[in-house]
């Protein structure tokens, strides 16, 4: 919940004025909030080289639904993407597993692509339930989804008590979690994963290093164009050793 509708439109320039971060085999999505998603459709139109999606959707085409946002109104305005499951909405506005895979199905069915985001608390953590935890996780977010849906989603790992936090998951812990994700359907085996939690400029190429952690799921890095314009810059050594 950051950034005023002039204060998107002011980052999302300054991003595409500065061309050190572009790189062809790099994808760069930006989600802002609702409010700033029309000026951003505007600001982005026909450029291919950042893409942007939702913070979270309804799974309903329209109804009832006082204060929602539906899958039809993110693809009348050109998202691509939309972050289901964040810990963040699943912690404070009752999100289930239940209605994330309802929500993933919709926006597949809308041509969407889902960024089902995944985490375990600090006590899973602790007690050693961090691969159980995402993997139950995963397998519902993607229940009754096919091959081909499970293949046109993108997984994100974050582990709930690093984010926000400044403590990073050690990035070989993080590579084989993420490896289970992967490992939980043969669909899974070619697709993106993101690691969310703190990443950060100054740690995001040993995060991308990892065999499994294809890139990240954002927060308070991305507020600054700059910041996040380096944090881009210093993961493509991922793309050139790949």
């Amino acid at each position: 919940m950051h950034k005023t509708v002039a204060e998107a439109r002011a980052l999302a320039r300054a991003l595409l004025a500065d061309p050190s971060w572009q790189h062809p085999e790099v994808d760069v999505v930006v989600a802002p909030p609702f409010t700033a998603l029309p000026a951003i459709s505007e600001e982005l139109r026909g450029n291919p080289k950042l893409a942007f999606g939702a913070q979270t959707m309804h799974w309903a085409d329209s109804g009832a639904y006082t204060g929602e946002i539906s899958p039809l109104m993110l693809v009348d305005l050109g998202c691509r993407y939309v972050i289901l499951g964040h810990s963040e909405r699943r912690a404070s506005c009752g999100e289930i597993d239940l209605t994330i895979n309802k929500k993933v199905k919709s926006a597949l069915h809308h041509g969407l692509v889902p960024v089902v985001a995944v985490g375990e608390t600090l006590e899973e953590h602790k007690a050693g339930k961090a691969k159980s935890r995402v993997k139950e996780q995963v397998l519902a977010a993607l229940d009754g989804v096919d091959g081909a849906g499970c293949t046109r989603c993108v997984l994100a790992y974050e582990p709930i008590w690093a984010i926000g936090t400044g403590l990073a998951e050690d990035p070989e812990a993080a590579d084989e979690v993420m490896g289970a994700m992967r490992a939980c359907a043969p669909a899974l085996r070619d697709v993106q994963i993101l690691y969310g939690g703190s990443m950060k400029p100054n740690n995001v190429a040993e995060l991308v290093a990892q065999p499994n952690i294809d890139g990240g799921l954002v927060g308070g890095a991305s507020l600054d164009a700059h910041t996040f314009a380096q944090l881009i810059r210093n993961a493509q050594p991922k793309v050139a050793t790949a």
